[in-house]
């Protein structure tokens, strides 16, 4: 019986000494998931402040290009009027006329295709966005269900039970 008895205590002890270990290891798991949570929010920033000056860039570029626009515009309708000799021209004859509006048709397209590129930049920006938006969402949920889970469903020796 001796013999008995002491083996259960010192089974108990071991327990008892297991709990605070299980402790320790608990804690330090907990530090790093902080720690990884803390890093993996730092990135996400990162990521933010680049699409944010890369669209504050789109944007300004978008309203250089609507200036150039409207003074290819104004330069064409004037341009225009002296082809149908509305205006007078000066010393410009039609043929110099002729190859300054295609001159200046093909710049407007240019400028065209280059705001067309601009906004599928932005587009892109913004589903970019969408999608951080959706994976901190979920990254959070995960969070939440792991938390609860890990707390209701816990054994007396700090493993969790599915």
């Amino acid at each position: 019986r001796k013999q008995a008895t002491e083996y259960s205590t010192s089974s108990s002890d071991e327990e008892f000494e297991s709990k605070p270990s299980l402790t320790h290891k608990a804690k330090r798991a907990l530090r790093k998931r902080r720690k990884l949570e803390k890093e993996t929010k730092q990135l996400i920033k990162q990521e933010e402040l680049k699409r944010l000056h890369k669209a504050q860039a789109v944007q300004r570029q978008l309203e250089e290009l609507e200036e150039r626009q409207r003074a290819l515009e104004i330069f064409g309708v004037e341009l225009e009027r002296e082809l149908r000799g509305e205006a007078d021209s000066g010393t410009k004859d039609e043929n110099q006329m002729l190859h300054e509006w295609f001159e200046l048709v093909m710049e407007k397209n240019k400028l065209m295709r280059y705001e067309s590129e601009l906004l599928i930049i932005a587009q892109e920006l913004e589903l970019e966005d969408h999608q951080s938006r959706l994976e901190q969402k979920l990254r959070e949920k995960m969070a939440i269900d792991g938390k609860s889970k890990g707390t209701v469903c816990s054994s007396p020796q700090g493993q969790t039970v599915p």
